[in-house]
């Protein structure tokens, strides 16, 4: 004899399913934003430094007798974001001489920046030198892996 009521709602098994399904989604959607998330930062670095290059130029422009000796960024530059509590890159200037200086984005570990790949180097630290030559790791001279770093 059948039931008077009809049975409604999911089965255990459907329920199962659809669990199993939006983990196997997370588990593949998750790195890829994780990845997306580090690029961005990345890509912040890299205007902090490029606009921390301006700075210094403008500097050597308005100072010409002074040139770079001694010269410190100010507090906006010297860490990406900008604004942020938490430093992801640090900006460091260095190679300090009368015509010359390497500014360099150095990746902290707060956010797993430490980690993230570019021209198969893992934690590459971005440079950029006074003539406006981008570099990776202190290298300005292997331009496919500057160009992988600096898209």
């Amino acid at each position: 004899m059948r039931s008077r009521f009809k049975s409604r709602g999911f089965t255990l098994i459907e329920l199962m399913i659809v669990v199993a399904i939006v983990a196997i989604l997370a588990a593949i959607a998750y790195p890829s934003y994780q990845e997306q998330v580090r690029k961005s930062r990345r890509a912040d670095a890299q205007a902090v430094l490029l606009e921390a290059a301006q700075w210094m130029e403008r500097r050597f422009t308005e100072n010409l007798v002074a040139g770079y000796d001694g010269v410190a960024l100010p507090a906006g530059l010297t860490q990406s974001p900008k604004g942020g509590s938490t430093a992801y890159y640090v900006i460091t200037v260095g190679n300090l001489a009368q015509n010359t200086f390497t500014l360099t984005a150095t990746p902290q570990a707060a956010g797993g920046q430490n980690n993230h790949k570019c021209g198969g180097l893992t934690g590459a630290t971005f440079n950029v030198n006074q003539r406006g030559q981008k570099g990776v790791d202190g290298a300005f001279d292997t331009p496919a892996i500057i160009q992988d770093c600096w898209r």
